[in-house]
């Protein structure tokens, strides 16, 4: 398959993750007053093993490829996914869905930072002068100093680090497993979480507190209606595709040429706040976004320009 073949694929595939995990985003934070963040998840990974085992497992060899011979490196990161998103998820339950968005993509800031003192990298003074840039944004948006500082920006911030940290260890150890076996383990550390935050708090004990996102976790279980069951569905079969859709893209072409692809996700995620909670982001909002995805992108770019020796492999939720 040529370059350019790659190219293309990598790109459809990119695009692909981006609207699946935009509207896995939509459905959770839809679901954030009325439901428990852990039931939410539960069933949704529950439908997704159910669609990777019998779809996508399928179509890379079948079960025999759920042999690994780097179980640790599996558990390390299927905790640091259900980590970046369960914190995302309870940011969302708090924040409008384009802010929230716009802080996680700190994350390829986060992961110039770690190259530094995790694997010994040499950053560049413009790296280090687009990540201040980003802190800045975030800052902005947090709004100190006001009445109304958003501390719940923090969520979002800790799921980039945690999806920061995954892309790191991934860099350090590189990639020998399928995209299919990976989503399979992933959403098997989803539903052992899950399913044991659900049994520690799933009857509704702690629920009460006034604030969205901890009421989001310690909501109690309630039986679905027919509909928003149907969502999860939904949602169970769009994060095991998103899942293995941004695993492939990374495989095929070069991760510097993919990652601007996901940041599809920012316009998608204003979109939704309009058309559905009537939220449009204010002028600090603005701002803070323009800088974070302006940093980030600057970041993406350069660092395609002088890490091309660098093999980037980056499989995500």
């Amino acid at each position: 398959m040529s370059g350019t073949t790659n190219l293309k694929l990598g790109v459809i595939c990119a695009i692909g993750a981006s609207l699946c995990f935009s509207l896995n985003d939509m459905v959770i934070k839809f679901f954030s007053g009325d439901y428990a963040l852990h039931q939410v998840v539960l069933t949704r990974s529950l439908i997704g093993m159910v669609f990777t085992l019998a779809i996508l497992i399928p179509l890379e060899g079948g079960l025999k490829n759920l042999k690994t011979k780097r179980p640790i490196l599996h558990i390390l990161r299927g905790f640091c996914v259900v980590m970046a998103n369960m914190l995302f998820f309870l940011g969302l339950a708090s924040m409008p869905i384009a802010e929230a968005t716009a802080v996680f993509f700190i994350a390829p800031l986060a992961i110039t930072a770690f190259a530094v003192f995790f694997l010994g990298e040499k950053v560049r003074l413009r790296r280090w002068v687009a990540v201040s840039l980003g802190l800045v944004g975030v800052l902005i948006m947090l709004k100190p100093g006001s009445e109304s500082i958003r501390l719940i920006a923090l969520l979002p911030a800790g799921a980039a680090i945690c999806y920061a940290l995954l892309h790191t260890l991934t860099r350090k150890i590189g990639l020998t497993e399928s995209a299919s076996t990976m989503s399979f383990y992933i959403q098997l550390t989803f539903i052992f979480v899950s399913a044991t935050i659900g049994l520690l708090v799933g009857d509704g004990r702690y629920h009460g507190t006034g604030n969205p996102s901890l009421d989001f976790i310690f909501r109690q279980w309630t039986v679905p209606s027919t509909f928003d069951l149907s969502l999860m569905c939904v949602i169970g079969i769009t994060s095991a595709l998103g899942g293995y859709l941004i695993s492939q893209a990374y495989r095929v072409a070069e991760a510097n040429k993919i990652a601007p692809f996901e940041y599809i996700n920012m316009p998608l995620a204003v979109v939704w706040g309009v058309l559905i909670w009537g939220h449009w982001p204010d002028i600090p909002a603005w701002i803070g976004i323009s800088l974070i995805l302006g940093a980030g992108l600057y970041v993406v770019f350069r660092e395609g320009q002088i890490g091309k020796h660098i093999n980037k492999q980056r499989p995500i939720q």
